[in-house]
């Protein structure tokens, strides 16, 4: 949304703006994607194609003629044909500082990774993912307990700036390759990631519980109950994993394989989220 919202006051003319199909949201209520609701608004041309890679929708491209195709977290790889259609290429806003963290998942693996320093790469696109050379890139530092989230909601309007400037100033920009050998990977996360142990150290514990927020999130087992973990910390203390050594007002003290984890916020199955003290009676 940042990057679309940046264009168009920037003055640039979007002849056709591509988004994800309409998704059931909560309780299973059909509701348009935000970037749709923000092309609408604008009365640009909207088009969702289940593939963009169809017959469909590369005539659909092809029919608007573009001098340019810009992809922002589309969440699929565009093929050969779809590049080749505009003018003067595509180029790709991407949260990370490539050739790091190339994927879908960028801002959740530079906290995994326990990365002190990430941002937004603008890239000219080929086949490969997150392959192609680099036109701009803007460093931010990751705040001590900043969350995936929190990163995400930075990172947007960051990217959208230096696209902005980028599409000025393309003419001018000489793209340079990247480092294809200290290349890594950022996978899409599964549901099954945000499986939790405490047998991990309490820094490791810390970056899972930050990175997978808000999905898929965090589960473990504390206080014999399977919880969700919203939000915590690293603190002072020592004792088994999984064992909570000590309950405050500020939430549970809980024993890792390396230090101690504050459990902060917790959410039990279908119910609201609360304080990790509430577990206890």
């Amino acid at each position: 949304m940042p990057s679309l919202e940046a264009l168009i006051a920037a003055g640039h003319d979007l002849v056709l703006v591509l988004t994800q199909p309409d998704r059931p949201g909560h309780r299973n209520k059909i509701l348009p994607t935000p970037v749709k609701q923000v092309a609408l608004k604008q009365g640009l041309h909207v088009y969702q194609p289940d593939r963009v890679g169809s017959p469909e929708a590369i005539a659909q491209i092809k029919w608007a003629d573009p001098d340019l195709l810009v992809v922002v977290a589309y969440g699929q790889i565009l093929p050969r044909e779809v590049l080749e259609i505009p003018r003067h290429g595509a180029l790709n806003v991407h949260a990370s500082l490539l050739p790091r963290h190339r994927g879908a998942a960028p801002i959740a693996h530079a906290i995994l990774a326990g990365d002190r320093v990430t941002g937004v790469t603008i890239m000219r696109m080929d086949e490969q993912l997150d392959h192609g050379p680099v036109l701009a890139t803007r460093e931010v530092e990751i705040a001590p307990g900043e969350t995936a989230e929190e990163l995400t909601a930075r990172l947007a309007p960051i990217g959208a700036e230096l696209l902005t400037e980028v599409v000025a100033g393309l003419d001018g920009l000489e793209p340079h390759e990247q480092d294809h050998g200290r290349a890594t990977l950022a996978p899409r996360l599964r549901k099954e990631d945000g499986e939790l142990s405490w047998a991990l150290p309490a820094a490791e514990v810390d970056r899972r519980v930050r990175a997978l927020n808000p999905w898929p999130g965090t589960t473990a087992e504390l206080a014999g109950k399977e919880v969700k973990v919203l939000r915590g910390r690293t603190a002072p203390g020592k004792g088994k994993p999984g064992q909570v050594i000590s309950a405050t007002k500020e939430g549970l003290l809980v024993g890792t394989a390396d230090g101690a984890f504050l459990v902060e916020e917790v959410q039990l199955p279908g119910r609201r989220p609360m304080p990790a003290r509430q577990l206890l009676p």
